[in-house]
C-alpha cells in the first residue's frame, strides 16, 4: 500500500493481492493480448471478496423475514449472481481509477503492473475504467432499482477516494470512511436488495456492523507504510497520531461491532438463527480480543512489518462474518 491505500487492498491481503495477480494473469507482457492486460490491470485477485459479499448478502435476505422481490427461484438466483458479478466489477472500475491516480507511486512500489510498465497508456486505462464503471451500472439495474441505486452510491465513494478534487484517501478519517461505507454497509445492503427490499431495518442493521469493523480494521495495512505515505501527504492514523495511539485508536472495533449481533438477536432486528448468530457475535468478539492483543502488545513491530499478523486476520474475520451471516439465516 505504501503511500496509496489502495482500495483493491482492502480486498486482499496487502503485497498478496498482487503476487495473486501475477500469479493469475503470468506472461501478461508487451506481447500479450490486450484482454490479458486489461484483466491483470483490474487486479482480479481482488474481485472474489466483494462478488463473496454480494452472495452473503442475498442468502442471508433469502432466509430473513419478510416478502420477496420474486416467489421465483430462478429470478432470485439470477439477482444474486448479477450481483455478484456486478460487485467483481465495480471492484475492478475501483482498482482502475485508484492505479490512475497513483501512478507516480506505483512506477517506484508496484513498477510490474501495466500503467508504470508502459503496457497501457493512461487513455486506455481511462477507458478501461469507464467501461467497467458502465457495466457495473448496467448489471445493478438489472437486478433493480434499489440494487442500482447502492451501486451507484458506491460507484461515486471509489472515486472519491482516488481522484481529485475530493481524494479523501489523503485524510485519515475520510479514508476510512469512503472504504468502510461502500465495502462494509453498501456492499451487503446491495447484497439483501437481489432477495429483499431495503426497507427495513435489518440489512442497514447488518451493514452497519460490516462498517464499523471496517471503519477501524480498514488501517492495519497502513502501519507497515507510514513513511511512505507520510512523504506522499497520505495522512493516515498511525502518520498522525503515532503507532502506539493508533493501535489503541482501531481496537475497539475489532470488538465492539460484534456485540451488536446478539443485540439485534434480542431486540428482534435480525431474524436469523438466533442460536448462530450469537455464537457468531461471541466468537468474533473472542477472536477480535486476540487480534487487539497481537496489535498492542508490541505496537512498534506493526511499522515493521509488511504483512502484521492482525491485517491476515482482520481478513479471515471479515470472511467469517460474511459466511457466518449467510449460515445463520439459512440453517
Amino acid at each position: 500500500m505504501s503511500d496509496r491505500r489502495d482500495t483493491g487492498e482492502m480486498s486482499d491481503m496487502g503485497d498478496m493481492g498482487d503476487m495473486g495477480d501475477s500469479n493469475a494473469i503470468a506472461g501478461a507482457g508487451s506481447n500479450a493480448p490486450r484482454w490479458r492486460v486489461w484483466l491483470e490491470f483490474t487486479r482480479p485477485f481482488t474481485l472474489w471478496p466483494p462478488a463473496l459479499g454480494m452472495v452473503s448478502g442475498g442468502v442471508t435476505a433469502w432466509g430473513a423475514a419478510g416478502l420477496r422481490v420474486s416467489e421465483d427461484p430462478v429470478v432470485l438466483l439470477l439477482n444474486i449472481g448479477l450481483g455478484a458479478l456486478m460487485a467483481a466489477v465495480l471492484n475492478g472500475a475501483s482498482n482502475g481509477i485508484n492505479q490512475i491516480y497513483d501512478l507516480s507511486v506505483d512506477a517506484i512500489n508496484k513498477p510490474h503492473r501495466p500503467l508504470p510498465s508502459k503496457r497501457m497508456s493512461i487513455v486506455e486505462a481511462k477507458w478501461v475504467t469507464a467501461v467497467l464503471y458502465a457495466v457495473a451500472m448496467a448489471l445493478a439495474a438489472a437486478v433493480n432499482l434499489q440494487c442500482f441505486s447502492m451501486a451507484f452510491i458506491a460507484a461515486v465513494l471509489t472515486w472519491a477516494y482516488s481522484a481529485p478534487p475530493f481524494r479523501t484517501k489523503r485524510h485519515a478519517i475520510a479514508a476510512n470512511l469512503t472504504i468502510a461505507v461502500p465495502r462494509g454497509l453498501m456492499l451487503k445492503v446491495a447484497g439483501w436488495t437481489t432477495v429483499k427490499s431495503f426497507d427495513t431495518t435489518e440489512p442497514w442493521y447488518i451493514g452497519s456492523i460490516f462498517f464499523l469493523f471496517l471503519l477501524g480494521a480498514a488501517t492495519t495495512k497502513d502501519f507497515a507504510d507510514m513513511k511512505g505515505d507520510e512523504a506522499h501527504g497520505c495522512i493516515t492514523l498511525p502518520v498522525k497520531y503515532g503507532v502506539k495511539k493508533a493501535a489503541w485508536m482501531i481496537s475497539p472495533f475489532f470488538i465492539v461491532p460484534f456485540a451488536l449481533i446478539p443485540i439485534g438477536v434480542q431486540r428482534g432486528i435480525l431474524t436469523g438463527n438466533p442460536v448462530l448468530l450469537s455464537v457468531l457475535g461471541a466468537g468474533l468478539a473472542l477472536w477480535g480480543c486476540y487480534t487487539v492483543w497481537l496489535l498492542v502488545r508490541r505496537p512498534d513491530e506493526l511499522a515493521k512489518t509488511e504483512n502484521h499478523p492482525s491485517w491476515t486476520h482482520m481478513y479471515l474475520m471479515m470472511m467469517a462474518l460474511q459466511i457466518g451471516f449467510a449460515l445463520a439465516y439459512v440453517l
